[in-house]
């Protein structure tokens, strides 16, 4: 008689469970409603021990799965949020979205501090510990933590961008990256420094920034003296001392040392500037710059040189200008046994073995290799006469700011230099 009942039980599993796909892992049970050409291939009861099978819990759970794929499947959705206008077809799915409302985060990490509103974000954080990547690419060699990761990632080789702004014509791979896109566009900085009241639209423009504060640069580059936070940017900064430019724009023949700095070139090409002067007609890509540009109407110029009274408006020019009392010139040309202490310097010296003059005079058609050469040449087609250069300590003036220096010499008491061959 029990092996009957055993038989029957059986049997009216096998019957409920016919067309789905049951997977067991530890304590969660997750049942998926097979395809319809698939129904007859795969009988869900022969996926699960029987041992398991017949345990009630077990039981109950995989009934609670299908009542839910049935849910799903006919669109219902009958519980809804008391604080929003949401609606769901579970109690388990409408209790795990009260927690954005309530905050609540149950489940913790037993490895570091960090605590979650859903076991499945826990689950995934915990891969971080772990170091396991589960989802593996079959393009290539690339794995991930996440199935949404590898979602996302597959679409760089089909090419897909579902993702459209509705500002611009620009398409987006990742949903998270699009979200990103808008902020540009609606000005949202959700992301709040809570050791200052800088803000930012994305979360690792925030992580970034903490590091301020934190003041961690484990990255340091063993051929000057720069360090670093991220691993990429220490990698980005190397190719300046190689001077490999391995990034090329499509629409034009320069080369970059950055796939960054290719990406803000390529605006150029399209022509995108979302961030508006408010004081003049300037226009840039990026906010950031925006707020550098600033400071030429507010001059403002926050950062100090601790060796002498200069100050700057940029942190980056307070950096290249303290090398100026250190003496390192970490940028060294290739050619010949030179080195300078700015990129900009090495860049208009590497003309002189190349040849390249860029910068042409609109006046006569002269090209010189350097911007401030042209802007000294330009000085002799000046026919109003302008002087706007003055010495302070003898009221001399001077048509360029490099004479007056020159001529500021002789003051200092450098007997080098002779007024007299100065052009007044």
């Amino acid at each position: 008689m029990q092996n009957l009942n055993e038989e029957h039980k059986e049997s009216s599993h096998n019957t409920f469970l016919k067309g789905y796909d049951i997977k067991l892992d530890n304590s969660d049970i997750k049942v998926e409603e097979l395809p319809w050409w698939k129904v007859d291939q795969t009988d869900g009861y022969e996926q699960v021990k029987e041992e398991n099978l017949f345990k009630d819990d077990t039981l109950r759970k995989i009934k609670i799965n299908l009542r839910q794929n049935r849910k799903v499947r006919l669109g219902e959705r009958p519980l809804k949020c008391g604080q929003c206008e949401k609606t769901f077809s579970s109690k388990g799915n409408l209790e795990s979205h009260t927690r954005i409302h309530t905050g609540e985060r149950p489940y913790k990490c037993n490895q570091c501090d960090k605590a979650f509103s859903h076991k499945s974000t826990l689950k995934s954080h915990m891969r971080i510990h772990t170091g396991e990547k589960p989802y593996k690419c079959n393009q290539c060699d690339k794995a991930f933590s996440e199935n949404s990761s590898l979602k996302g990632h597959m679409r760089i080789h089909t090419g897909e961008k579902p993702y459209k702004c509705n500002q611009c014509d620009k398409f987006f791979s990742l949903n998270s990256t699009w979200r990103a896109h808008m902020r540009i566009h609606t000005g949202e900085r959700p992301y709040q420094c809570n050791q200052c009241e800088k803000a930012f639209s994305q979360t690792f423009s925030l992580q970034t920034h903490m590091l301020t504060h934190t003041g961690k640069r484990p990255y340091t580059c063993s051929q000057c003296d720069k360090a670093f936070s991220f691993e990429s940017n220490l990698k980005a900064h190397m190719v300046t001392h190689t001077g490999e430019r391995p990034y090329k724009c499509s629409q034009c023949d320069k080369t970059f040392s950055c796939k960054l700095y290719l990406k803000n070139h390529i605006n150029i090409h399209t022509a995108e500037r979302p961030y508006q002067c408010s004081q003049c007609d300037k226009a840039f890509l990026y906010h950031y710059h925006l707020k550098i540009h600033m400071r030429i109407h507010t001059g403002e110029r926050p950062y100090k040189c601790s060796q002498c009274d200069k100050t700057f408006p940029q942190k980056s020019t307070l950096t290249t200008h303290l090398r100026d009392h250190t003496g390192k010139r970490p940028y060294e040309c290739s050619q010949c046994d030179k080195a300078f202490s700015r990129e900009s310097r090495l860049k208009g010296h590497m003309r002189t073995h190349t040849g390249e003059r860029p910068y042409q005079c609109n006046q006569c058609f002269k090209n010189f290799s350097l911007n401030s050469h042209l802007k000294r040449h330009m000085n002799i087609h000046n026919v109003t006469g302008e002087r706007p250069y003055m010495c302070s300590h003898c009221g001399k003036t001077f048509t360029c700011k490099r004479y007056l220096e020159t001529h500021t010499h002789i003051h200092t008491r450098n007997k080098s230099y002779a007024c007299s061959q100065l052009p007044v």
